[in-house]
């Protein structure tokens, strides 16, 4: 008799918190839904007293909890790699499956499941709970609350699954993703509101017959079809291979004298999905923007000026970059090897500029050709310093666990307001954009974005050393 999907649910459960209680302590992580909840309800407080539409700010939320559920979702491409002991020094349960009777399978079930309840009472209770003044200032009913964490679980399970299906089509062929993708988009574009009458958030303004049936099955349907595509790759490792690392290390030369960039490319470009894991992230980033720019409502009566909300939004992505360059990364161990942590960072911040920067900035000008040059131009200018700020101040709070740190919730504070110092100044000049006249508050927007570029340079300067003393004095 196999193992049962509850006590695989359970165990990972377990996992999960374990994990997360030993990094941080149980009473930190314990209080990282209540820092979501009170971020989430200042952000309605702001929208509410400044007479926003409450129709617009949960369709925001909806679509922000979708988003996360499509990164969540490429749980399919981390699995891959935790199957085949990829993740450095974590080995996850998924790898049982080499030493267990249990099948590949039933441990993704059992995974994806898990991901979905946990991050739904992590993150998605908080943000509704953040929805209360909303019904306080009178915008929503009261009932409006609790239904909102239902339709936004709900987007978020849509979001997971969707992106899971995405994955099992590109184990499969990665030219049928792309055709996949470009026709949801083409879907998304074309027939919107036909596309959301048939998702959970249509159930938060009218129960329809298509809405219940489509929040039901479609989430089970592409949960289903993207498990049964999933190719695991179970086949012998070969015994040659062709020297990337000599190949590489080769051609940046005097830019990897110690061969730490070479390391952090290979790891990106060997780990599931590839490089195009960062074309694909900011893709999608982009795509939910273009449609938010051209055919949701507005939050205001003018539209934001695209180049700049763009180049905005897209330099906060580039987090998700820096992340997968360290995704196999911890600071001890370096110690082992003569590298300093110093000359880590340093491979890492030309890694960033190699990956993040090109495609971010092929976005913007892609933005530029749908939307117009007019604000292009500003967008081009502001994103390469305000992606430096995002890379100065991850590395200098997060260093090379980026992912798990950020679930600690004094570091994910501090995160979180460096990250609204700068966001929130340059939305709102891309607002006022059209309203005042373009060499001033496109002015004032590039010397946000210059400041804040010299910023992340200052912390940049200051990570390695700083990580390098807190390294030596955990061994002490």
């Amino acid at each position: 008799m196999g193992v049962s999907y509850r006590y695989l649910f359970d165990r990972m459960v377990r996992e999960e918190w374990r994990l997360h209680t030993e990094l941080f302590g149980g009473a930190r992580f314990a209080t990282f839904p209540l820092f979501v909840a009170l971020v989430a309800a200042g952000t309605a407080t702001f929208f509410a007293l400044g007479n926003a539409d409450a129709d617009t700010l949960l369709g925001g939320l909806h679509l922000v909890v979708a988003l996360l559920g499509l990164q969540v979702g490429t749980v399919g491409l981390v699995g891959r790699d935790a199957l085949e002991d990829l993740l450095g020094d974590t080995t996850l349960l998924l790898f049982a499956a080499r030493t267990l009777p249990v099948s590949f399978r039933r441990l993704m079930v059992a995974f994806v499941f898990k991901d979905v309840l946990y991050y739904a009472f992590l993150f998605i209770l908080p943000l509704a709970v953040g929805v209360a003044p909303l019904a306080y200032f009178g915008l929503v009913p009261w009932t409006t609350v609790p239904l909102v964490f239902v339709t936004a679980a709900g987007m978020f399970t849509l979001g997971v699954s969707l992106s899971l299906f995405l994955v099992g089509v590109y184990t499969r062929s990665r030219l049928a993703s792309l055709a996949v993708t470009g026709a949801l988009v083409a879907a998304l574009v074309l027939r919107g509101a036909t596309v959301v009458s048939v998702t959970p958030y249509q159930l938060v303004s009218r129960v329809t017959p298509a809405a219940v049936a489509g929040s039901v099955l479609l989430p089970v349907a592409l949960t289903a079809a993207g498990i049964a595509l999933f190719e695991f790759d179970r086949r012998t490792p070969a015994r040659t291979a062709r020297d990337r690392f000599r190949f590489l290390h080769s051609r940046l030369g005097r830019l990897d004298r110690q061969g730490a960039l070479t390391k952090s490319l290979l790891d990106v470009g060997r780990s599931s999905g590839g490089l195009w894991k960062v074309v694909f992230s900011q893709g999608l980033v982009f795509g939910v923007l273009a449609v938010l720019l051209a055919y949701l409502p507005e939050v205001v009566p003018v539209r934001p000026a695209p180049g700049l909300t763009i180049a905005t939004i897209l330099a906060l992505g580039t987090f998700t970059t820096y992340n997968w360059l360290c995704q196999f990364e911890d600071e001890q161990f370096y110690l082992r090897y003569p590298v300093s942590l110093p000359t880590v960072f340093r491979a890492k911040l030309i890694g960033f500029a190699i990956l993040a920067l090109p495609v971010g900035l092929a976005y913007l000008a892609l933005g530029g050709l749908v939307f117009g040059y007019d604000t292009a131009i500003v967008g081009l200018l502001v994103f390469p310093p305000l992606s430096m700020y995002v890379f100065g101040v991850t590395a200098y709070v997060a260093g090379l666990e980026p992912t798990e740190l950020l679930f600690d919730t004094p570091t994910f504070a501090l995160f979180t307001l460096a990250m609204m110092a700068v966001l929130m100044p340059l939305v709102i000049l891309a607002i006022a954009y059209p309203l005042y006249p373009p060499l001033q508050t496109g002015g004032a927007a590039v010397g946000i974005g210059l400041v804040a570029g010299g910023i992340g340079v200052g912390l940049y300067t200051r990570t390695g050393a700083r990580w390098e003393r807190k390294s030596l004095s955990e061994i002490n």
